[in-house]
Order: structure tokens, then C-alpha cells, then sequence
């Protein structure tokens, strides 16, 4: 009898070993997975999607083989395109034709802006963003990552499409060069020759509206 007993109380402290084994276990694996959720690299939440130059058929320069200058941006500035831009225009072949334009006419390397925006709120990639854009006014742009809505704003207000791509374009490119929201304004900041960005769409950034809403987005990061 005392043999059973001692048999018995042999195997309740082994059962009781492999539960305490197989509860450790679990804790060991759930602290494992929520340390890899931690450290899985973030997505950028919110970031517009761009349409390249290939898709919307430019040619993709080589800026290294032009005479535009290399430079980091520091500042984050905005434009208009300063012409009318009616619904049926074709925003593609408003590109293809400002690119032609742009190198052949102006002699510039590419597309002075970085970024472009259409009616709907669509992003378009336009030259390098780490080469310095190009002006038809007296400031210099270098260190400017320069986005223009097509549309004129002296004329016509932004839509909120329009107003959305801005603060998404201003977040990705804030995100990407470790800018604050501070660094955002307009052309005419910096140009006593213009009014760009346009007396519709320059009050939001008199008024905080684009700086407040990427600071917004930025402490999500």
C-alpha cells in the first residue's frame, strides 16, 4: 500500500512539473511575440500612393548627368501651377507636356517641382527629390522639396482631395528627411516676385491648417 502511495505521489509531482514546464513555456513564447511586434519595422500609415514617371510616361532623367545640384531638403514648400486646370484636362499629358517644356524650352534638368497634385488629390512624381528644383522667380530653391497643385488658386479653391494629398506629400517627405512641421511654407516666404501659392490655398498655411495636421501625423510615428 505504501509502495502504491509513494508511486502515486511520484507521478502528481511529475504531472505537476510538465504543467508548470508547459505554462513557462507559453509565457517564454507570448513574451516573444509581442517583443517582435515591437520591433516590426513601421509602415507609413497615411502615405499617398505616388504616380511614377514611368506610369504616367515621362522620361526618367538622370540627374547625375544634368547640371541640377544635389542637396538634401530642409524645407518643405509649396506652389500652384498658376494656370487654369480644367476637369477634362488630362493631368498625364499635362506632365508629359511641362517635362518637354521644362527641358527644352527652360533648359532645366527635369520638371521644377518634386511633386505634383492634381483635381483628384493624385500624387505625381516629378524630378529627384535630392536635386534642387528650379524657379522662374529669385530665390533659390536648393534644400526646398518643392510640391505644386495644378490649378489656379487666385482663381479657384483647393478641394479637399487637393488638401489631403498636401498634408499626406508633406508627412511622407517630413518622415523621410527628419523635418518638423515648422519648415512648411509657401513659395511667396520666400519670393517678392509672386503670389504663389495663390490667395485660396496660401490662408492654410497662414492658419496653421497644413503645419498642425502633419505635427498630427508625425507623433503617430
Amino acid at each position: 500500500m505504501r509502495d502504491f502511495a509513494e508511486r502515486v505521489a511520484r507521478r502528481t509531482m511529475h504531472a505537476s512539473r510538465i504543467r508548470h514546464y508547459s505554462l513557462g513555456s507559453l509565457a517564454f513564447v507570448a513574451v516573444v511575440v509581442l517583443l517582435s511586434g515591437c520591433t516590426t519595422p513601421r509602415t507609413d500609415v497615411g502615405a499617398p500612393k505616388i504616380v511614377s514617371i514611368e506610369e504616367w510616361g515621362g522620361v526618367r532623367v538622370d540627374m547625375r548627368a544634368t547640371n541640377a545640384r544635389a542637396h538634401v531638403p530642409t524645407r518643405l514648400t509649396l506652389h500652384h501651377g498658376g494656370v487654369a486646370f480644367l476637369r477634362d484636362r488630362d493631368p498625364m499629358q499635362y506632365l508629359r507636356n511641362l517635362q518637354t517644356w521644362s527641358r527644352n524650352t527652360r533648359g532645366w534638368a527635369d520638371i521644377p517641382y518634386h511633386y505634383l497634385i492634381d483635381l483628384d488629390g493624385r500624387v505625381y512624381e516629378g524630378r529627384n527629390v535630392l536635386f534642387a528644383g528650379d524657379t522662374n522667380t529669385e530665390y533659390d530653391p536648393k534644400g526646398h522639396a518643392l510640391i505644386v497643385v495644378l490649378g489656379n488658386f487666385e482663381e479657384v479653391e483647393p478641394n479637399p482631395a487637393q488638401l489631403e494629398a498636401v498634408v499626406s506629400t508633406m508627412t511622407m517627405l517630413a518622415r523621410r528627411f527628419n523635418l518638423s512641421a515648422d519648415v512648411i511654407a509657401g513659395h511667396k516666404d520666400f519670393s517678392a516676385q509672386t503670389a504663389c501659392p495663390g490667395k485660396s490655398l496660401y490662408p492654410y498655411l497662414t492658419n496653421g491648417f497644413f503645419q498642425r495636421e502633419v505635427a498630427k501625423r508625425l507623433k503617430r510615428d
